[in-house]
């Protein structure tokens, strides 16, 4: 599966603890979002079209309204690295 670097990188802040809050329009549309790391850091350069991607290739989810956080395919999906800087 072919992930882009913007995805690579949430994935990885997802991996180590991280969450990706968003807000819902009057319905089921999610009309904003922000990754945060474990330590409280925004991730820089997160926006909704990362977000649909990742969740259309469904490495990311939710349950029952909570805070999308990395799923099992992206586990397996996200390559190991010892910081994400690069």
């Amino acid at each position: 599966m072919n992930i882009s670097r913007p995805e690579q990188r949430a994935l990885h802040v997802l991996a180590l603890g991280g969450r990706i809050l968003h807000e819902r329009e009057e319905g089921a549309k999610v009309t904003s979002v922000t990754c945060v790391t474990r330590d409280g850091m925004i991730l820089d350069g997160f926006d909704l079209t990362v977000f649909n991607r990742l969740r259309r290739k469904r490495l990311i989810e939710s349950r029952s309204g909570s805070p999308y956080r990395i799923s099992k395919l992206g586990r397996r999906s996200v390559r190991a690295q010892l910081d994400n800087q690069g």
